[in-house]
């Protein structure tokens, strides 16, 4: 006798089940996240075990052919992706609402068509003539080749999806916007629900195997900036790309969390613009176009995302204290407990009196910087502020701080000094060479090297002994 489907409640944030409903989830704290789901007994072992039919296995050592690749014509999608996308592989990529995801894909299904690349665009979201808008805007509607290779498709209905897709099997890229509102029949619950996308994803991502197309799935976020759904979805993809970015900014970070066809924490810049993104060859001097070298509490910072070298600029503005409560530490683009610690060590180590002082800290241009490399940088915006001394025009800095007040070494040193060069800057303030495990950096043509050993050296350069 068939037994009857379970009614359970399942928590949206964090996938915890329920056998009753409850305001608050108790795994994760969250309200009113509880949606009820209907799911289907599992068979009895008897009546879906099977003999197996054994494994293959083969060598370590056989041969290994690289994946073929499909060039997308965007030189900064195609570094995150690892040079092209691999036909048969799956793409997930996620952003905040608004930030350019479906523009991004349309701009780039357009490019795959003009190379007679036979693309699907599939909207769970917009109507077909809001998509037309969107492409007349950006003008991508006036190249016949790419009118002739790409189509597009509005519907939410996964079966319907897939039956096109195993009869045509002429697609090569196949984009769904968005996940999250794909329906798959058999599943009770609303689309947006971890059954209905863990489903949908499956039967998708099942038949981009067999077929050998290239699925992109675009994906909502929620107000954490994780992906929406369960956490399983992103396990079961090949790449996970996150489209970032401020909307007070232009500019638009394209980040791969997972690759695994290429490398991770690669970042790929765009600019938005009337006309859609467009890339940026040189984030470097696009970031520093704006800063002027004259004002105290700014420093240059020689950054490293991916195998990419970008120089961003450091802000501080240090003012009184309001009130009788604590200091006030805001910070953007940087992690604020990173601060503290360096807000501490130059009073502790150097003595330099900030703790009495409200903190405001800015990397510019909306681009959100995770590496310790940066301690140095900040450090010497702070003592910029807190001295009035600006720092030199053409100087640059990187470095790790650590708690007695010693600059430490970082990764890729050679690279971050060419970039300098790269843009005209003529020294660069790095940390002191110590040991034989990593061989000295070798500074490029007309740039010097200062190396700084502690904190405390980097204070006395501000001040007027050291000037002279």
């Amino acid at each position: 006798m068939a037994r009857k489907p379970a009614s359970l409640f399942v928590c949206q944030n964090c996938q915890a089940q329920y056998p009753k409903w409850t305001g608050r989830c108790e795994q994760c704290g969250e309200w009113n996240t509880l949606e009820e789901e209907t799911r289907t007994a599992t068979p009895s072992r008897s009546a879906t075990t099977r003999k197996g039919a054994g494994l293959k296995t083969t060598r370590l050592d056989g041969k290994a052919t690289p994946p073929a690749r499909l060039d997308t014509n965007m030189a900064e999608l195609n570094r995150v992706l690892g040079s092209g996308l691999v036909p048969g592989s799956v793409v997930l990529v996620g952003g905040d609402p608004g930030i350019g995801k479906s523009t991004l894909m349309l701009q780039m299904t357009c490019a795959l068509a003009r190379a007679q690349h036979n693309v699907l665009y599939v909207s769970g979201e917009e109507a077909i003539d809001q998509i037309r808008l969107r492409a007349r805007r950006l003008e991508l509607d006036r190249d016949p080749k790419a009118l002739d290779q790409l189509e597009l498709a509005a519907s939410i209905n996964v079966n319907d999806i897939t039956a096109s897709l195993e009869e045509r099997r002429a697609f090569q890229v196949v984009v769904i916007d968005s996940i999250q509102t794909m329906w798959l029949e058999g599943v009770a619950s609303a689309p947006g629900s971890v059954s209905q996308v863990r489903s949908c994803a499956f039967e998708l991502i099942r038949l981009a195997k067999t077929l050998g197309f290239v699925l992109i799935l675009i994906g909502h976020v929620t107000k954490e900036g994780a992906l929406a759904g369960p956490r399983v979805l992103e396990h079961m993809v090949d790449a996970v790309l996150y489209f970032e970015g401020d909307r007070g900014h232009q500019f638009r970070i394209l980040r791969a969390a997972k690759n695994r066809f290429g490398a991770t924490d690669e970042i790929g810049v765009f600019a938005m613009t009337d006309t859609g993104l467009r890339e940026v060859p040189n984030p470097s001097a696009l970031f520093l176009a704006e800063r002027h070298g004259n004002i105290a509490g700014s420093a240059v910072f020689a950054g490293l995302e991916g195998t990419r070298p970008i120089l961003l600029e450091v802000q501080v503005l240090l003012s009184a204290k309001s009130g009788d409560g604590a200091a006030r530490r805001a910070v953007l683009g940087w992690d604020s407990s990173r601060l503290n610690m360096v807000l501490a060590v130059l009073e502790a180590r150097c003595g330099l009196k900030l703790g009495s002082l409200d903190v405001h800290l800015n990397i510019t241009g909306g681009l959100k910087v995770t590496e310790p490399a940066a301690d140095l940088a900040v450090a010497a915006a702070l003592i910029s502020a807190a001295t009035g001394q600006p720092t030199a025009p053409d100087e640059a800095y990187f470095g790790e701080i650590g708690l007695s007040g010693e600059v430490r070494q970082v990764s890729q040193a050679g690279i971050r000094l060419k970039e300098i060069a790269k843009l005209g800057f003529r020294q660069a303030v790095i940390p002191r060479h110590v040991g034989t495990a990593n061989a000295r950096p070798k500074a490029p043509h007309a740039l010097t090297i200062a190396e700084t050993g502690h904190l405390s050296d980097l204070v006395r350069r501000f001040s007027p002994a050291g000037k002279d």
